[in-house]
């Protein structure tokens, strides 16, 4: 039809840097999880192990090249001050919850694309409850 060669003409003539500008403003919503219960102490070795290198979760902990993690459930992404976060991070919409923890600890990349965050993922949803866990007390 004409209307859907029109609509397809219109997003290419937008070009793919305001098609990803406009899929970075869309909130990403809370996912419809269950996360599984996770175990405090695994969570904590699994946090020295996978997140320390970048990441603090101390009381006062400092930016290192992640932000600090002290708090973070319940937080806004992007909103530590002194952070130079990604705007799809800024603009992502998250109140960081464990369900939206749960899921962007899988791949943090394809969770919110444009992210500056570089890590790979945990693919065992028994570590990631764990790690969730962890940080639900690091407040």
């Amino acid at each position: 039809s004409s209307r859907g060669r029109s609509l397809r003409s219109v997003a290419f003539s937008l070009g793919a840097p305001f098609i990803l500008r406009f899929v970075a403003a869309m909130p990403i919503p809370e996912p419809d999880v269950e996360v599984p219960e996770g175990d405090l102490k695994k969570g904590a070795k699994l946090f020295k192990a996978k997140c320390a290198q970048c990441h603090t979760c101390e009381k006062g902990g400092n930016a290192k090249q992640g932000p600090p993690l002290w708090g973070v459930m319940g937080r806004a992404a992007g909103t530590h001050d002194g952070f130079a976060y990604s705007e799809s991070n800024k603009n992502s919409g998250i109140i960081w919850s464990d369900k939206h923890m749960f899921e962007y600890l899988v791949n943090p990349k394809k969770y919110m694309p444009g992210t500056k965050m570089v890590f790979a993922g945990v693919k065992k949803a028994g570590e990631r409850a764990d790690l969730c866990t962890y940080m639900l007390a690091q407040a």
